[in-house]
């Protein structure tokens, strides 16, 4: 679920508040990069199961409305199309969700339900709900769209679910895009008879990333004063004093994985922090972090100081 770019923000943002401390003990800082990448499943949990506990809430407040003194022929005989969802029904029947749920203690929807009230306002409000209600179309494949347009369009951008999250835990607000990605790409594969476990991806790709972000944040720490010296040493004109600390930080990560992870390509660790500068630095901090690379690049290619092998050949 995670890539190694989000892996790298992580590392990223740790490495930064640590030039803002007095004192850092390198072990505490490895436990907060892994606690916070251990929250973005946390986050990816919670959004799942905030259509759980929407569907919960309709089913409920449907049998409310049926039992009331003065109820309607409508109220009585309630349009279900969107409790009988056949993708809803199959997350809120999922063990395996509410299992990991319980485990990691994720109540926030069932201690916050106005939020859970929100998010329902404003779908039977939408004209989404009105024409998937109305609509005689039935299956899988139309409850399955209904459920990826109603994420994408409403609960995703939704401002005071955006909120609670910034709110909730400062760096979900970066783990969002990635967890709504993961999400749409699990309501894009369920099949009638998909498992449980496709709602529970792993978290990472394989064993080697999982161990990436520690290595990146032993390495690069362990080795700042090296790095620093290597960056002065090749770019006379560079000024410590001048450059943002954000832009320093990413360089000296970029620098330490062109000498220290030889199985990583040179052109995928620029890539990779080229686009990281364009969105948490400034505006022309991507320029100048190209030129200084492509620089040492230039001066480690002439003194075959690069020890790349596999795909770092590449």
């Amino acid at each position: 679920m995670l890539n190694r770019r989000h892996i790298r923000v992580k590392v990223m943002q740790t490495i930064y508040a640590m030039g803002c401390k007095e004192k850092n003990d390198l072990q505490v800082e490895g436990k907060f990069v892994n606690d916070s990448i251990a929250q973005v499943y946390n986050l990816y949990l919670l959004m799942l199961d905030m259509m759980v506990e929407v569907h919960a809430f309709a089913k409920a407040h449907s049998e409310k409305v049926s039992k009331k003194i003065l109820a309607t022929e409508e109220d009585k005989n309630p349009n279900t199309k969107f409790i009988e969802n056949e993708v809803l029904v199959k997350l809120s029947d999922n063990a395996l969700l509410q299992d990991e749920l319980d485990k990691r203690k994720l109540k926030n929807w069932r201690m916050d339900d106005e939020y859970v009230a929100v998010i329902y306002n404003e779908l039977v409000e939408s004209e989404l709900y009105d024409a998937y209600m109305n609509n005689e179309e039935a299956g899988f494949k139309s409850a399955k769209n209904f459920i990826i347009k109603w994420y994408t369009e409403l609960i995703a951008p939704n401002d005071k679910l955006y909120d609670y999250i910034e709110d909730n835990r400062l760096t979900w607000i970066d783990d969002l895009p990635i967890v709504n990605m993961a999400i749409l790409k699990r309501l894009q594969k369920v099949k009638p008879n998909s498992p449980e476990s496709l709602f529970l991806p792993s978290l990472f790709k394989n064993d080697d990333d999982r161990g990436f972000s520690i290595e990146l944040l032993e390495r690069t720490v362990s080795n700042s004063v090296f790095l620093s010296d290597e960056i002065e040493k090749n770019t006379p004109n560079w000024d410590k004093e001048r450059i943002a600390d954000v832009d320093f930080v990413l360089i000296k990560m970029a620098l330490c994985e062109f000498l220290k992870f030889p199985s990583i390509p040179v052109k995928a660790t620029i890539n990779e922090y080229l686009e990281i500068a364009k969105e948490y630095s400034t505006p022309k901090s991507s320029i100048f972090i190209n030129g200084i690379l492509d620089k040492l690049v230039k001066e480690y290619e002439k003194g075959n100081k690069f020890m790349k092998e596999g795909r770092g050949l590449e």
